[in-house]
C-alpha cells in the first residue's frame, strides 16, 4: 500500500506535540541504504527529519532490529556529551511501524561538501576533538541498547562475541560469499577474544562515522566546522577504538595524524599498539563481515556486490591475517 508522505508527516509532527498545520514541504533524503529518510520543512524554517525502518517481515541482519531506538540512545549521548548531532524529537508509531523524529543538522555531508586541502586538516582535527567527547559517555553494560541481541553484557569480551556470532549466523543464513568460510573465521576471532578483557567501561561507539555520516556546515561567515554527527543507529556501549574503523574506512587511523591530534587533545587515548593493535583489527574484521553480508538481503546491484568483492573482502582477509598474529 502507498504510503501518503504528508499526510504522514502531519500525523508523526500531531503525535510529536508539534503544529502539523505548518508543514510547508516533505522532500526524501537519500544516501542511506536502510531507513526511508524525509526531510520536513515548517512554514517558520524550522527543518526535522523523520526515519521509517522497514517493515518488520523485511529481510535484514540480526543487529538491525529496533535500531531507531539506538539512534534516540546515540543522540542523549551525543547532546550530554555537547557535541553537534541531531537531537530525537520524539520516538513513535508501535512495533509493527515506529519511526523517529529529529531535529536536522546543519551542513553537507563530508563528500557533498568537499572540503578544500587547507580545510581538512582542521575539520580532522575538530572531529577527532568531539569523538573524544563522545567517548567520555558511558553506558550501563556492553552491546546493543536496542536488545537485538539480548540484554547488555557486564564484560566486553561477552558482548563483542554474540556481535560477531550474529552477524556470521547472518553470513550462514543468506549465504553471503566471505573469503573464508564461516567456522574457519569464527574461529580466528575466537582465538584473539583475549584482547577484549583490556576494555572495562562501556562508552558510547557510533560505528558509522565514514565521510557521508559527518557534515560540514560553512554558515558562520563561510567558515567551515562540523555541523552533525549523523546516523547513530548503528551505536553500541563498547570499547572507544571500534570507532577508529569506519573514521578510516577501509584504511588505517594511525595515517590520521590530524584526527589523532585533535582526539589527544581534550583527552582521548589512541594507543594503537600490543593488544590495542589486535582489538582494531577485530572491529575491522566485525566491520567488512557487516558490509560484506549485508548486500544479501538488502538485494544490492551488481556493481556494489562486485566492490564488496573485490575491495572489501580482501581488506577482511587482512584482517583477520592481522588478528591471527602475534601481539
Amino acid at each position: 500500500m502507498k504510503v501518503d508522505s504528508w499526510e504522514r508527516a502531519c500525523r508523526v509532527l500531531a503525535e510529536a506535540g508539534l503544529p502539523s498545520g505548518a508543514l510547508a514541504g516533505v522532500r526524501p533524503l537519500t544516501g542511506g541504504t536502510y531507513n526511508t529518510v524525509e526531510e520536513l520543512l515548517l512554514a517558520d524554517g524550522s527543518r526535522y527529519v523523520l526515519k521509517i525502518p522497514p517493515a518488520p517481515t523485511a529481510p535484514g541482519l540480526r543487529y538491525e532490529r529496533n535500531l531507531l531506538a539506538a539512534e534516540a540512545e546515540f543522540c542523549a549521548g551525543a547532546a550530554e556529551a555537547r557535541v553537534p548531532a541531531p537531537r530525537a524529537v520524539f520516538l513513535g508509531g508501535d512495533p509493527r511501524a515506529p519511526y523517529l523524529l529529529l531535529t536536522a543538522s546543519p551542513g553537507l555531508p563530508w563528500p557533498q561538501a568537499a572540503p578544500a586541502d587547507g580545510e581538512r586538516a582542521e575539520l580532522r582535527e575538530e572531529l577527532g576533538r568531539q569523538v573524544a567527547r563522545l567517548h567520555r559517555v558511558t553506558g550501563p553494560g556492553f552491546g546493543y541498547p536496542s536488545g537485538a541481541l539480548g540484554p547488555l553484557a557486564s564484560d566486553w569480551r561477552t558482548a563483542f562475541t554474540a556481535m560477531t556470532g550474529a552477524v556470521l549466523a547472518d553470513a550462514r543464513d543468506h549465504g553471503a560469499r566471505l573469503p573464508r568460510p564461516v567456522e574457519e573465521t569464527a574461529a580466528v576471532l575466537h582465538a584473539a577474544a583475549g584482547a577484549l578483557d583490556e576494555v572495562t567501561v562501556p562508552v558510547l561507539v557510533h560505528f558509522d562515522l565514514w565521510p557521508g555520516n559527518i557534515l560540514v556546515d560553512r554558515s558562520a561567515a563561510g567558515r567551515a566546522r562540523i555541523g552533525g554527527l549523523i546516523d547513530g543507529e548503528r551505536m553500541f556501549w563498547g570499547d572507544p577504538l571500534a570507532d577508529f574503523v569506519s573514521l578510516a574506512l577501509l584504511g588505517d587511523i594511525r595515517t590520521d595524524e590530524a584526527f589523532l591530534a585533535g582526539y589527544a587533545e581534550v583527552g582521548g587515548e589512541a594507543t594503537l599498539g600490543g593488544a590495542a593493535r589486535v582489538r582494531l583489527a577485530l572491529y575491522r574484521a566485525y566491520l567488512y563481515l557487516i558490509m560484506l553480508t549485508e548486500t544479501v538481503p538488502r538485494a544490492a546491484d551488481a556493481a556494489h556486490r562486485r566492490w564488496v568483492r573485490d575491495v572489501v573482502a580482501p581488506e577482511l582477509e587482512a584482517a583477520l591475517d592481522e588478528v591471527a598474529g602475534p601481539y
